[in-house]
């Protein structure tokens, strides 16, 4: 088994922080995991993604041409990635800045507004949580409960409790959110 995911999105998205997050869970797992960052010089505002691997035997290559998932936190994150998502893979579109449906039909599309659950927690940095929680259901392979731990392994330090909980928190709700059938998106598809 090797499944791949992409995380994407601007820089201060936290997008790298939640693969890293998840690479973590993995490995406390007991599976294989690469954990590959990309981001502009720019760091805050400019592109950032990381590519997951994550098997149960020694992986080959932490690159990946058709990555199994795909977040896309913004609109350039979702045209830059979308065309490279193996058939059959699953795109989580996060519908608090994407306006956009998927333009491809042979992968899955999970709407999740991200930025807005995470206000609902009161904490809008949190959206990230809250689409890696529908990244680890769309994956399969690591446990909530495990992410959930490498949370508070990330993040926990003496004084931080309250981040984790809420952290936590946002993972669970983007982890139910994108589990729930999906609402058909409030645009029309260009003609």
């Amino acid at each position: 088994m090797e499944r791949s995911v992409v995380f994407a999105g601007f820089g201060g998205q936290g997008v790298l922080l939640a693969g890293k997050i998840l690479a973590r869970a993995a490995m406390e797992e007991g599976l294989e995991v690469t954990w590959l960052p990309s981001y502009g010089p720019e760091m805050r505002g400019g592109t950032a993604n990381c590519t997951v691997v994550i098997a149960d035997e020694p992986i080959g290559s932490p690159i990946v041409d058709r990555p199994d998932v795909l977040l896309a936190m913004n609109g350039p994150s979702l045209d830059r990635f979308e065309p490279r998502v193996a058939p059959g893979g699953t795109v989580i579109v996060n519908r608090s800045l994407i306006e956009r449906p998927l333009r491809r039909t042979d992968v899955k599309g999970v709407y999740l507004q991200a930025n807005d659950l995470a206000r609902e927690l009161g904490e809008p940095r949190a959206a990230n949580m809250v689409a890696l929680g529908a990244v680890v259901r769309a994956l399969g392979v690591v446990p909530l409960e495990a992410v959930g731990q490498a949370i508070g392994e990330e993040l926990g330090a003496k004084g931080r409790e309250r981040l984790v909980e809420v952290n936590r928190a946002a993972l669970e709700r983007g982890h139910q959110k994108s589990g729930a059938p999906p609402s058909p998106p409030h645009f029309s598809r260009p003609g």
